[in-house]
């Protein structure tokens, strides 16, 4: 409605109040005629008749089970979807599907025998996988299966998380996003904690909607809480169809502690080490906060940044030392050392944050290797208490773009200047930052990272953040145990402990041969070196285990997988050689394979009894990416019978696309196709000459155009001149809108609107400096531009422009052009590989579209993620400019202006 509004007050301005009122007479009904028919489908067409959540709690181990019960009430085939939200961290372990009692169960391979076996089944159709979302602390597991009228069908998921104690809190989330009215929805979490529960609340997470529903039964070491709506109570008003039920569910409690040196908790050969001392006098800080100025901070972003920096700053101690730095492509410092949390030095840091003008580029290089020597040559000059603790807090929302630009670069010259003596801890606003890079450059040096979205709650998260890290309260701890009766040991020194957190240390005990357990735990306290003893009976709790139906027999093998298995994860991101990453990646595997968990290196295989339709759940490579970040396979169920004996016909299933088609186009220009179904990507080259304009999406059902225009190196090399993409446009038929981007500027060719109209008729361009340009037309489609700049009088190069084209395009069934053709994915087999003349590009033969071509296996460049260098990307590459892989000859693609459709054949 707002939209709409907006739209009418845009063209009454710019275009009279004859051509607004025939826009509200056309409009108006439409909007009312579609929100009616969403209203009335909506209420129709899928009903949800269970929808159920059974969460066990033993010691932080949480399983977890989410399950959902749907009938297809419509008259014609639906597709029914189940989309849940697991939290980061947490490890699958399972998945059943049952459609009219036929069911399919899970199992965990490695990933490319999985793959494998799925291929083997020649499974087509739809795609397969597990995709990340944008949520804060969640990813997605989505499932959708297409059914005929009346079939009934059950989804259930289960994960396992270690809960970790956060602000002397345990908190346990619920994602509760069914999408619909439940006939019956059940919420059962039980918490069972040997060492004793100081509280358990459940905070109005869901709204004051569903006051007084949520239930608690609280025992000395067990819980129940219930949350059991019934369909009224779920409605948004009396009169409603659409269901309250829309965020998380949260259990938070905390555990007694008897013991300074931590509980041992010892069962079925493992013990766990929970280790949260209290009552300790805070050792005083030296911190450097490092923020991003630069102009992609600019707006609501800065704002929230300053608001929260001044929150944090009134919290310094008066023995904290401090200093600020904010860089964007220069570094400057509020001050050049660290001074004292003083009232008067505070304040003044308060006024400084407060006159800070975001602009520029970025230079992460240089103000981190800034705030390490500050603080080295603190430590130097002796201005540091050898208690205290220091630590870097870095606040930036991008990637490099000034200085130093090459990530591994920046990792070490950082890990070389800390030198084992800071943690650093990073916060990454906003969903452009590299957020993988940040967690590894905080592992790296003894720190943890997190992704904050750029929001109303920006602050609120960042104070969070800090608030975790703000009272150290020990250093240098150590664990020790009797090596002749543990082994398999996970971490057990650490570089600081933060008060409100947990330390937890787990291995497996020779319980056979040993009647006690004892753990000495050292460690550097604000006044003393302090020796911490505990001694547990190896039997203790034997009996408690076996009287309590509901607690997991095996927590404390599956939390000791879940620790080794994060920290594997963690050393192979900072390992320094390929070696020893290829040996961690193979404990892994075994790892993940051994306790039945979805990891990064295995992929969950689904089957029938009959073992004769598989289905396939992966993980993605890189979860910030959207476009061919994962690998993704497909299945359709041709036919089924159900106990009538009746065919079911047109049953697919589809676990989140995480790709059916990514087109990149860079560089020389060089194609790159992804083509989900073979899991395959097809390479190609188009040489033609500088002056001519390439068709590459020609979609007359959507009346969306693009075309580029090629421009060609300064000289020739090789006796070939190499040519690039100089100018991009983009023509939105529809919209009655053409943008034109080349290497120096973007030229919107409807002068008469004016932004405002642009964004009401939902087109919206996004800007990054130097960087990309992203146009997006509603939520149908988006492009990105990426700009590529040489230095000026470099003797060959010149900019240029890549395009990137993400999978979730919504093009019509017309589409073609050099890559619009391939929206409809070709059969590709490829075979009889061979040799090549270079013996690291070996040759194959690839049919496709009934012709026989002879392709070569090698490496072509991908530059989201790296505009300098490229990312390699494996690729079968067709020659002759992609002769026989693209339908007719390359020139056929030839337009005569920059906004032409391309000629129907």
């Amino acid at each position: 409605i707002s939209i709409l509004v907006l739209y009418i007050l845009c063209c009454l301005y710019y275009k009279g109040v004859d051509t607004a009122l025939e826009y509200i007479l056309y409009l108006c009904p439409k909007f009312i005629e579609s929100f009616c028919q969403l209203q009335v489908e909506d209420d129709d067409k899928i009903g949800l008749y269970s929808y159920k959540v059974q969460s066990t709690i033993t010691s932080r181990l949480a399983n977890t089970m989410i399950q959902a019960k749907m009938v297809n009430n419509a008259k014609r085939s639906q597709h029914i979807v189940f989309d849940v939200q697991v939290p980061k961290g947490a490890f699958i372990d399972n998945f059943t599907m049952d459609v009219n009692g036929i069911t399919f169960t899970s199992s965990i391979r490695e990933k490319s025998e999985a793959r494998r076996m799925y291929s083997q089944a020649k499974a087509k159709g739809k795609a397969a996988g597990i995709v990340r979302s944008n949520a804060l602390d969640m990813e997605n597991f989505k499932t959708e299966v297409n059914v005929p009228p009346g079939t009934r069908i059950q989804f259930e998921l289960h994960y396992q998380e270690m809960i970790r104690r956060k602000l002397s809190s345990y908190e346990h989330v619920i994602s509760m996003k069914p999408g619909r009215l439940a006939k019956h929805m059940e919420v059962d979490v039980r918490i069972i904690e040997p060492q004793g529960l100081r509280y358990v609340h459940v905070p109005n997470s869901l709204g004051d909607h569903f006051n007084g529903i949520t239930t608690i039964s609280k025992g000395e070491k067990k819980a129940h809480v219930s949350f059991k709506p019934t369909m009224a109570q779920q409605r948004k008003c009396p009169t409603c169809s659409s269901t309250a039920v829309d965020g998380n569910f949260v259990v938070q409690y905390d555990v007694n502690r008897e013991n300074t040196g931590g509980e041992l908790e010892i069962f079925n050969g493992y013990f766990i080490h929970f280790f949260a001392p209290e009552n300790l006098d805070p050792l005083p800080k030296n911190i450097l906060f490092v923020i991003d100025v630069s102009g992609s901070m600019w707006g609501l972003k800065m704002k929230q940044t300053i608001e929260a920096m001044k929150a944090i700053l009134s919290e310094l101690r008066a023995a904290d030392q401090f200093s600020l730095i904010d860089f964007n492509h220069n570094v400057r410092c509020w001050r050049d050392n660290l001074v004292s949390a003083t009232p008067v030095q505070v304040e003044d840091a308060k006024k400084y944050i407060q006159t800070i003008h975001p602009n520029g580029g970025t230079n992460i290089n240089e103000a981190l290797l800034r705030a390490t020597f500050i603080l080295n040559e603190a430590q130097n000059l002796g201005m540091l208490d050898p208690n205290s603790v220091s630590m870097i807090v870095l606040v930036s929302d991008g990637d490099p773009t000034v200085g130093e630009l090459k990530l591994t670069t920046i990792q070490k010259n950082v890990k070389q200047s800390i030198k084992d003596e800071f943690s650093l801890f990073c916060l990454g606003i906003g969903f452009d930052v590299d957020y993988d890079f940040l967690q590894r450059i905080a592992t790296d040096n003894r720190g943890m990272a997190q992704r904050i979205f750029g929001n109303q709650e920006t602050s609120a998260q960042m104070k969070k953040f800090y608030n975790q890290v703000s009272t150290p309260l020990l250093k240098k701890i150590q664990f020790n145990y009797p090596q002749e009766s543990v082994s398999d040991v996970t971490q057990s020194s650490f570089h600081n402990y933060f008060g409100g957190s947990e330390i937890v240390v787990a291995g497996k005990v020779d319980t056979e041969n040993l009647q006690h357990l004892e753990s000495i735990v050292t460690a550097t306290a604000a006044n003393a070196e302090l020796v911490m003893e505990t001694l547990r009976d190896v039997e203790e709790l034997d009996g408690f285990m076996k009287k309590d139906k509901y607690a997991d027999p095996e927590f404390t093998k599956k939390l000791w997988a879940y620790l080794t298995v994060n920290q594997m994860l963690a050393e192979r991101n900072t390992a320094p050689t390929a070696a020893l990453k290829r040996n961690i990646t193979k404990s892994i595997l075994q790892m993940s394979l051994d306790h039945h968990i979805v990891t990064p290196f295995t992929a969950m295989l689904i089957e029938n009894s009959e073992k004769d339709e598989i289905m396939l759940a992966d993980q993605p490579k890189d979860p910030r990416r959207g476009c061919c970040s994962g690998q993704c396979l497909s299945l359709s169920v041709p036919s089924y019978t159900n106990q009538l004996g009746k065919p079911l016909t047109g049953i697919g299933l589809l676990i989140t696309p995480l790709s059916f088609l990514c087109v990149s186009v860079d560089n020389d220009p060089h194609f790159i196709i992804y083509l989900p179904k073979s899991q395959r990507n097809i390479c190609f080259n188009i040489n033609s000459e500088p002056g001519d304009i390439l068709n590459l999406v020609s979609d007359r059902g959507t009346g969306v155009v693009v075309n580029g225009q090629l421009i060609g190196a300064k000289k020739a090399e090789n006796k070939k001149l190499d040519t690039y993409f100089g100018k991009i446009g983009f023509y939105f038929k529809n919209k009655g809108l053409k943008v034109e981007i080349n290497t120096e500027k973007i030229t919107l060719k409807d002068g008469s609107y004016s932004i405002l109209c642009f964004l009401s008729a939902r087109l919206l361009i996004s800007v990054k400096k130097e960087s990309n340009v992203t146009i997006t037309v509603g939520e149908e489609m988006s492009f990105m531009v990426l700009l590529h700049r040489v230095w000026k009088n470099h003797p060959v190069n010149v900019d240029f422009l890549g395009i990137y084209i993400p999978p979730e395009n919504q093009l019509s069934p017309e589409a073609h052009g050099l890559i619009g053709q391939f929206a409809s994915e070709p059969e590709v087999y490829i075979h009889h590989q061979r040799p090549g003349q270079i013996p690291e590009k070996p040759q194959a033969t690839m049919e496709v579209k009934g012709n026989k071509l002879t392709v070569t296996r090698g490496l072509q460049k991908d530059y989201r993620t790296d505009r300098v260098y490229g990312t390699n990307v494996q690729c079968w590459f067709v020659h002759n400019s992609g002769k026989g892989f693209i339908d007719g000859h390359y020139k056929d693609y030839l337009v005569p202006h920059l906004y032409s459709f391309l000629k129907k054949p």
